[in-house]
């Protein structure tokens, strides 16, 4: 009867250990000249670390710009080919519609890989109750 016992809380064990195995992680960027160049970074290092993590990065207000089209990094780098990289990893980039509203931008300003989601907040309220992490550089 022990035995049974054991091989049961062994087998919860072992499954609760791939459950927490996959990362899933919120990134949140809300001003691109001081954040989106070290995210974009930490992303990358996570997924060398862990290519298993579940990426996703929110964006709103100021933290919008990178995802444009023609923008470019302190260093005159465009960020396209930066997130496009990312996205084959499966990281997903998602934009406030909010924000359009407010700053009077159409989503054609956005490089193809940008997706976008109507609050900003609300959506990272929605994963962070899913059991993504919360990372803010």
């Amino acid at each position: 009867m022990n035995f049974r016992r054991w091989l049961a809380a062994a087998t919860l064990a072992l499954a609760a250990s791939g459950a927490w195995a996959e990362d899933k992680v919120a990134y949140h960027i809300n001003d691109a000249d001081s954040q989106a160049l070290s995210t974009l970074r930490n992303i990358r290092n996570h997924l060398d670390t862990d290519p298993t993590a579940k990426v996703t990065v929110v964006t709103h207000a100021q933290g919008v710009d990178f995802l444009m089209e023609g923008a470019k990094d302190r260093n005159g780098s465009p960020y396209a080919a930066t997130v496009a990289a990312l996205v084959n990893r499966g990281v997903k980039f998602e934009v406030c519609e909010i924000t359009l509203k407010n700053r009077s931008l159409k989503k054609d300003q956005f490089i193809q890989e940008a997706d976008f989601t109507p609050s900003g907040v609300v959506r990272l309220t929605k994963l962070q109750l899913a059991g993504h992490a919360y990372l803010k550089p």
